[in-house]
């Protein structure tokens, strides 16, 4: 597991390599497994996950060698593993800047829809090819995915098997950002930095505060906002910011 998911420090970034690039960086189960652990145990002092992969590619999607002849309680017990990881990745407090190159697909764009700051490069290749392979989204794409471009759009994708370039999927809100090809993780490390800089507490607020508004009825969800106003505007970190904006001066936070 450790040679094919690469973990490197530098300060309070870590950036984890997805390292199968034989396979384009295929997500097999020691790989999820590896992620699962990262996430798991989070090293303290991280503020910031980048994640790349390795030969060109960010990941190919689904190692299907691994599934050729499953039975159906197999394959739900598999995609609901599948759910918890990519879950721990959606909800870390940490925020997560996937570094897009190469082929993004099947389960790769599920695991990349997962990851809160996005870049693609130009010559990324997006598609979910798994409606012409006779199987169905296992990894959280149904939801992830359809809230980001449309149900609509999924369907089409998947019932065609329509590729899209990163500067489609930018425009669709597959990607946040958009560069040249070869530039990737060097803007991905750029906004890493950036967001290094913020309060950790304020970057867990806007993860997982936001993600559960938009889930919720309007006045709950304006309650929880409040909610988190309250929390944030109270501590350390906040009189910090405050004191810095007064000061003109860029904030300092623990």
């Amino acid at each position: 597991m450790a040679d094919e998911l690469i973990i490197e420090h530098k300060g309070a970034t870590a950036h984890l390599t997805l390292n199968r690039p034989e396979k384009r960086n295929a997500l097999n189960d020691s790989l999820v497994a590896a992620l699962d652990g990262f996430f798991s145990a989070v090293p303290a002092g991280t503020r910031v996950i980048i994640i790349s992969g390795a030969g060109g590619h960010f990941s190919s999607g689904l190692d299907l060698s691994q599934h050729v002849s499953r039975q159906p309680l197999e394959v739900m017990a598999h995609s609901r593993n599948w759910h918890r990881v990519m879950a721990q990745i959606a909800n870390s407090p940490i925020p997560v800047v996937a570094a897009m190159t190469g082929a993004v697909m099947g389960g790769g764009l599920e695991f990349g829809a997962a990851c809160h700051v996005r870049v693609a490069e130009e010559t990324v290749r997006f598609q979910m090819p798994e409606g012409l392979r006779g199987i169905f989204v296992g990894g959280g794409g149904s939801v992830r995915i359809s809230q980001l471009i449309g149900p609509d759009r999924m369907t089409e994708m998947m019932l065609t098997g329509r590729v899209y370039s990163g500067t489609e999927g930018e425009r669709l809100g597959l990607a946040h950002h958009l560069v040249p090809e070869g530039r990737a993780l060097a803007k991905a490390i750029e906004l890493a930095e950036r967001i290094a800089s913020n309060s950790p507490t304020i970057n867990g607020f806007i993860i997982q505060a936001i993600a559960q508004i938009g889930s919720m009825p309007p006045e709950a969800g304006l309650y929880a906002e409040s909610l988190a106003a309250a929390l944030s505007q109270t501590g350390p970190d906040a009189e910090e910011g405050l004191r810095a904006f007064l000061e003109k001066r860029p904030p300092v936070f623990r």
